[in-house]
C-alpha cells in the first residue's frame, strides 16, 4: 500500500492559479490568480457566492480538475501525485453512500479496493466510526440513518485510509441549523484529536468563522482571493464562542470581504 508522507512544507501551496473551461458558449474564466498556502494541521474555510470556484479550487487540490495556468503543489507533489498516494480523503455535498452495504461496508469500500486485509478493514472501520461518535451502528444501512448521520458515516470513510488531508465540499449545506451545529462541534472535535488539516467550502459566515483557523474569502467569477482572515480562537472552542463580541468582530470582517466583492446580499 502506498501512501502520503507527511511534508514539512506547506501542506497546499498555488502561486498564480488559473481555471478556464472551454464551453460551447465560450470561455468560462472559474479561477483567477489564486495564491494560496496552506500549511500543516490548519483548518482553512473557502467562502464565497455560488459559482465562485469554491469547489473548483477543492476540485482541482484533489486532482479532479486540472488548472490552465500558474502551479499547485499537494504535500510537496504534484495533485496527481497525491491522489495516487492516497494523500487527502474527499468528503463531498451528499453522502454517495450505498444503500445495499452496511455501514461498516460503505466505510471500509476503499480498503477494499486497496486490498487491505478485512480485520483491519474491520479494526479502521470500528475506530473511525468512534470518530464520529457513530459506534455500534456497524451493521445498520443508510436508509436506517438520518442526513446527518449518513454525513457522518462519509467522514469516516474519508479517514479510512488515513489521509493527511481532508478536503470537505460543504458537507452540511443540506441539513438543518441544530444538526449543522451539532456536526459543526463534532467536526471541530474530530479535527483537534486527529491534527489533519482541513480545507471546507461553505457559504455560511457563522459556520466559517466558528470552524476555522484561517477563512479565504472568494469573490464571484472569476474566483478571486479578496481577503485572508486569520483567527486565533482556542482550539477547544465551543458553540457559545458564537455570542462573544469577538466572534461578532470575526463575522462583521468576513461579511465586509464578501460585500466588498460585491457577493453578499442582506
Amino acid at each position: 500500500m502506498t501512501r502520503a508522507v507527511a511534508t514539512t512544507g506547506p501542506v497546499v501551496e498555488t502561486r498564480g492559479l488559473e481555471l478556464v473551461f472551454q464551453t460551447r458558449d465560450g470561455p468560462v474564466h472559474a479561477l483567477s490568480d489564486v495564491s494560496l498556502t496552506i500549511e500543516k494541521g490548519a483548518f482553512v474555510s473557502l467562502i464565497g457566492p455560488s459559482g465562485c470556484g469554491k469547489t473548483t479550487l477543492l476540485r482541482v487540490i484533489a486532482d479532479l480538475e486540472q488548472p490552465t495556468g500558474g502551479t499547485i503543489m499537494v504535500n510537496g507533489r504534484t495533485p496527481g501525485e497525491n491522489r495516487r498516494r492516497r494523500g487527502y480523503g474527499y468528503v463531498f455535498q451528499a453522502p454517495a453512500l450505498y444503500p445495499w452495504r452496511t455501514v461498516e461496508r460503505n466505510v471500509t469500500l476503499p480498503l477494499e479496493i486497496m486490498g487491505i486485509a478485512a480485520a483491519e478493514r474491520r479494526e479502521r472501520a470500528r475506530r473511525n466510526l468512534q470518530l464520529v461518535n457513530l459506534e455500534g451502528f456497524e451493521q445498520k444501512y443508510p436508509w436506517q440513518l438520518s442526513g446527518g448521520m449518513q454525513q457522518r458515516v462519509s467522514i469516516a470513510r474519508a479517514l479510512s485510509f488515513e489521509p493527511d488531508l481532508l478536503l470537505m465540499d460543504e458537507p452540511f449545506g443540506a441539513l438543518d441549523e441544530i444538526t449543522r451545529d451539532h456536526l459543526n462541534a463534532q467536526l471541530l472535535h474530530l479535527w483537534r484529536t486527529t491534527g489533519k488539516t482541513v480545507v471546507f467550502v461553505t457559504h455560511s459566515i457563522a459556520e466559517a468563522a466558528f470552524l476555522s483557523t484561517r477563512i479565504v474569502v472568494m469573490s464571484p467569477r472569476p474566483g478571486r482571493i479578496l481577503d485572508v482572515i486569520d483567527s486565533d480562537f482556542p482550539a477547544d472552542r465551543s458553540l457559545d464562542i458564537r455570542e462573544t463580541p469577538k466572534f461578532a468582530e470575526l463575522s462583521r470582517r468576513i461579511r465586509d470581504g464578501l460585500r466588498a466583492g460585491h457577493s453578499y446580499e442582506d
